[in-house]
């Protein structure tokens, strides 16, 4: 083996975007239009109105099991999985996902054939140091693959931190800390190419 590298889920796996939409229609009964094809967050993507109170509590009671269990692949990323593990490389998700939702996320990537030793789910919110830094540093990967700047505060050095720099508009993709990333990528498959070939 060529040791680990560890891989964020949302964003860089899975579709999440698709999912809200989904959500978005299960909840209020309306599938919303695409409004911004490069927006990062999902309520900036689809023609959305924002919730306050009661409403938003509503809308988050769709984000259930089922929905964590069911969100679809990205384009190519299973193709870019098979290709590191084909070079000897054995995948682990470190993900920021809800845990009480862990087991649906992990049947999600089994059920879409992802080849994942295992997945690890921290917290989601981190201040001056990523919630994901102190399970990379236990997992010690020789590289990280996440599409949120703000994860790769604080990882430890030794740990080439690849950033996806997806959907531009609203980004948090920008600014002094993209010195935290080792290197950009479009999508995985986009990392996986250099990865191999560097």
């Amino acid at each position: 083996m060529n040791g680990i590298i560890a891989l964020d889920v949302d964003g860089v796996l899975l579709d999440f975007h698709q999912s809200y939409r989904l959500a978005w229609q299960r909840t209020f009964g309306e599938l919303p239009e695409l409004k911004d094809p490069l927006a990062y967050w999902p309520m900036d993507r689809w023609q959305v109105q924002r919730l306050e109170g009661k409403e938003i509590a509503r809308f988050r009671a769709s984000f259930d099991h089922d929905l964590w269990a069911t969100i679809p692949a990205l384009p190519g990323a299973l193709a870019a999985c098979h290709q590191l593990t084909s070079a000897g490389y054995e995948l682990v998700c470190v993900t920021a996902v809800p845990k009480q939702f862990l087991q649906a996320r992990i049947q999600n990537l089994k059920d879409a054939g992802f080849p994942i030793r295992s997945v690890i789910a921290t917290a989601q919110e981190g201040l001056e140091v990523s919630p994901k830094a102190q399970a990379l540093k236990e997992l010690n990967p020789v590289a990280f693959v996440d599409d949120y700047l703000p994860f790769l505060r604080g990882l430890p050095p030794d740990i080439h931190a690849a950033l996806v720099v997806r959907d531009p508009n609203g980004s948090p993709n920008v600014g002094e800390e993209l010195s935290n990333a080792h290197s950009t990528h479009v999508d995985l498959s986009d990392f996986a190419n250099w990865w191999i070939k560097k």
